[in-house]
């Protein structure tokens, strides 16, 4: 009796590999796919509406977050199975496709709906865009001012002023006008300093920052040419340093972020290194430096004054 041939090896690592996909993406979580835990609404009862409204901020920026750092998460396990199963499957077996994040992100969503609920039984009005007035007279830059930086690529370059024009503050986002030699158009930023809208050619930093930036914390998110898909890379951080800095005669409370991560152009990567400083209490940069192969991303920008409103 003729033996019946082997499948190839290959083969049959291929299989498994599938296999091991299909259960691990049965498993895996998109930040979409996250059901809310369930929250009483009458924790909430003896709450103002403000309060409520405030909570509602915090924790709709906090589920921001964590529901990217779920996401990406899930591509990454995706990425790990399609690579050398053999090479990897011990790596394989210890990941957790629904770690901590995933049940934090339940518990927000779960409370987020809890506190509509309070709200809505105590008949509050829709939130007002303006911030507290608290909030307002926290902030070190008002609108109408205008933040006038030194910017150059490379140290020995000859320095160009980028400026900032302050022009509203929101109750989660301040609005400016940029003005600079390369772009120029709306520049929007949620109050911890990531950038939500740049004019195409600006770099912009998104899901990076958080509040409050505390000494130590670790930080992710990315980096990009705003209209440039080509430009764009990943960022890492962590806070070494936070305290009082004087700049354009103000005092600022200051967070400073080591920086490091890759960035691409097309089909070229390479390593990006720098600091950030930003101030904790409106998100406004200090300071940014940054070095990496990739022209577009080697830059460093700093504060130089303040203007008065006119």
């Amino acid at each position: 009796m003729t033996p019946k041939p082997r499948p190839p090896r290959r083969a049959s690592r291929l299989g498994a590999a599938l296999l091991a996909l299909a259960l691990l993406a049965g498993c895996a979580s998109r930040s979409t796919e996250v059901r809310p835990a369930p929250a009483d609404p009458a924790d909430f009862a003896s709450w103002s509406c403000a309060r409520i409204h405030d909570e509602l901020d915090a924790v709709q920026q906090r589920a921001v977050d964590v529901a990217w750092t779920v996401d990406q998460r899930y591509g990454q396990h995706v990425v790990a199975l399609g690579v050398g199963l053999a090479v990897f499957w011990p790596a394989l077996l210890a990941m957790r496709p629904d770690g901590a994040e995933s049940a934090e992100l339940a518990q927000l969503k779960g409370r987020y709906e809890a506190l509509h609920e309070a709200a809505r039984r105590k008949l509050c009005p829709q939130p007002p865009d303006a911030p507290p007035p608290e909030r307002l007279a926290a902030m070190k830059v008002l609108p109408g001012e205008v933040l006038v930086y030194e910017e150059r690529r490379r140290a020995r370059d000859p320095g160009a002023t980028w400026m900032l024009k302050f022009t509203a503050l929101r109750r989660n986002e301040a609005e400016f006008v940029l003005q600079s030699g390369e772009a120029s158009g709306a520049w929007r930023q949620d109050l911890s300093g990531n950038v939500i809208e740049a004019p195409a050619g600006a770099l912009r930093w998104q899901r990076l920052l958080k509040r409050p930036l505390a000494l130590g914390d670790v930080l992710a998110g990315e980096i990009a040419v705003a209209g440039d898909a080509e430009r764009r890379g990943r960022l890492r951080g962590q806070v070494v340093a936070v305290g009082p800095q004087r700049i354009a005669d103000r005092v600022f409370d200051a967070a400073v972020v080591e920086l490091y991560g890759d960035v691409s152009e097309g089909e070229a990567s390479t390593r990006l290194e720098g600091t950030m400083a930003v101030d904790r209490t409106g998100g406004v940069l200090l300071r940014l430096d940054l070095d990496a192969a990739v022209p577009r991303f080697a830059l460093q920008r700093r504060l130089m004054r303040i203007e008065p409103a006119p």
